[in-house]
């Protein structure tokens, strides 16, 4: 495959950026896209060029770290992390454009690399259970329905890419903090900070920058996890519990 690349190229948080065009050739569609992007690397080392940075760590759709914008869509046409997307998704000649997650609440590090700490500082203000240390508890020793435990495991799938946040016209982070405080405050493990937990994580939320919800479902199509978008109005109703009282 001859392929067409229009990357946003950016070399430092506070420089200017811009879109750069690059052809690369002898792409397999057995290639992952971040493959691609490294055959594109190698070429530029050997003739003296800068690489492009972007982020990426275990390369099988657990850790979420490579994210980006293809063609418009958070991680591109399929639903599943820029690793896991393969080359055979796009044909012979095609023109790409790849660009960083876009958001006030996600700076642009370096090219493709925004930084996304404002995920963790969510996580940290509330995304936690507490629990006497010592030995492990018996696993069976606290009876959890079936339903319950398959609503907290479905929310739990969440790895934090931000796409929900790129894909959002509002860059709102709604159905991430809604996927961390699903999956802790409906299990008895997370009553003890079910109404802290859920105000802390949310004013936390507002405080790093994110936009307002506004309903339009964009978080939960590019989400490579499938997170439910009902996952936003069990997150308002634990709101406004906790509000009041």
């Amino acid at each position: 495959m001859n392929l067409t690349l229009r990357i946003w190229r950016q070399p430092g948080p506070d420089a200017p950026g811009g879109m750069t065009t690059y052809q690369v050739s002898g792409i397999s569609p057995d290639m992952s896209f971040l493959e691609m992007l490294d055959t594109l690397n190698e070429e530029l080392i050997q003739r003296g060029d800068v690489p492009v940075a972007f982020d990426h760590d275990c390369r099988e759709g657990i850790c979420g770290a490579c994210g980006m914008v293809i063609n418009g869509r958070a991680h591109g046409p399929e639903r599943t992390t820029t690793c896991q997307l393969h080359m055979r998704h796009f044909r012979d000649g095609d023109t790409i454009d790849v660009e960083p997650w876009r958001a006030g609440a996600f700076p642009v590090v370096k090219d493709l690399v925004v930084d996304r700490s404002a995920l963790d500082r969510i996580i940290g203000s509330g995304g936690y259970v507490t629990a006497p240390t010592g030995s492990a508890p018996e696993a069976h020793a606290t009876p959890v329905p079936k339903e319950t435990a398959d609503l907290a495991f479905e929310h739990a799938e969440c790895i934090g890419c931000g796409a929900c946040v790129a894909a959002c016209p509002n860059g709102s982070a709604m159905l991430f903090t809604a996927a961390k405080v699903v999956h802790l405050n409906v299990l008895p493990q997370g009553a003890p900070e079910r109404s802290s937990r859920v105000r802390a994580m949310v004013d936390t939320m507002d405080a790093e920058g994110f936009g307002g919800c506004t309903n339009t479902g964009e978080c939960a199509t590019a989400c490579p996890k499938g997170i439910p978008l009902t996952g936003i109005s069990v997150l308002n109703r634990e709101h406004l519990r906790s509000l009041r009282g």
